[in-house]
């Protein structure tokens, strides 16, 4: 694919430009989507995406960032994520290496000392202070309902002003704020202050026509019918009794699996032995054997 020129978030006139501009690259949305990105762009306002794992709420924030020209500063959450982890650290083994050489120097001034000890130059940006210190960027705030309530509590303050106060050195603002995508696959509910603050989108798997689409997008080499095969089983998939149901990031592997192999169209063999790239659970693929291939394959 042809490299395609950023463009500033300024540049970008309407939702339907915005869509435009994400195509460029690869990712397709609705107006949905594209209207609400588009809003957050404008507005200066975090954008929230819920909807299922896989459904595109990372690979927008991917995308807008390379579309923008804006490096991408993820901060992926996790259960016991605090503030330390993502704002900023001290440097303790280079702090405690200055300090030694202070002494070894001669150095007596201690109240000297310990201002040198707390320079800028020992902070270590964790990803919200380095969103904040670069400018433009993209920072994603990924699946946050993985993360505790406290730290919720806390990035809505980041969120609220774009400053972070170091005590030690004093109050850093952004500026020039970053635009920031927020994600959740909703394995539990985000505060409603939280919410207040972003523009909220809910991502909906795709129709099959738009993950044919994608899939032809994404995936140039896979055969016309082979993607019309591989969305249609996957949008059936959905339909199941499933611990797991596919998301398009398991269509667009199960697809680029298929290509690999060198398949053009595909049969009730080929998807069994494949199975792994769509299904990642062991009862999933039991279910989906046990039901038939043939009637996933052909829409019974």
């Amino acid at each position: 694919m042809a490299e395609t020129a950023p463009t500033a978030a300024g540049e970008v006139d309407s939702p339907a430009d915005l869509a435009t501009l994400l195509d460029r690259h690869a990712y397709l949305c609705d107006e949905g989507l594209a209207t609400a990105c588009f809003l957050a762009l404008r507005m200066g306002r975090p954008l929230f995406l819920e909807g299922e794992a896989g459904v595109g709420k990372t690979e927008l924030a991917k995308t807008l960032a390379t579309a923008l020209g804006a490096p991408l500063i993820r901060l992926q959450c996790y259960e016991g994520l605090d503030a330390s982890q993502a704002l900023y650290d001290w440097d303790f083994p280079r702090q405690l290496l200055h300090l030694r050489a202070a002494e070894a120097a001669g150095v007596g001034d201690v109240a000297r000392l310990e201002g040198e000890l707390y320079d800028r130059r020992f902070l270590l940006a964790r990803p919200l202070l380095r969103a904040l210190e670069t400018s433009p960027s993209v920072l994603l705030v990924d699946e946050l309902d993985r993360a505790d309530d406290e730290f919720e509590a806390f990035l809505l303050e980041v969120l609220s002003d774009f400053t972070i106060t170091v005590p030690e050195l004093g109050t850093i603002r952004a500026e020039r704020p970053p635009v920031v995508v927020v994600t959740s696959n909703r394995t539990r509910e985000v505060h409603d202050a939280l919410k207040r603050r972003c523009l909220y989108h809910w991502l909906e798997h795709p129709s099959f026509d738009r993950e044919v689409a994608i899939i032809r997008r994404r995936l140039p080499a896979a055969a016309a019918r082979l993607a019309g095969q591989v969305a249609g089983a996957a949008q059936r998939l959905r339909t199941r009794d499933l611990l797991k149901p596919p998301g398009v990031a398991e269509t667009l592997d199960w697809t680029e699996a298929l290509v690999a192999l060198g398949v053009r169209e595909l049969d009730p063999g080929t998807a069994a032995v494949t199975l792994g790239a769509v299904l990642k659970y062991r009862e999933d693929q039991q279910r989906v054997l046990a039901g038939g291939l043939d009637a996933l394959l052909n829409g019974g």
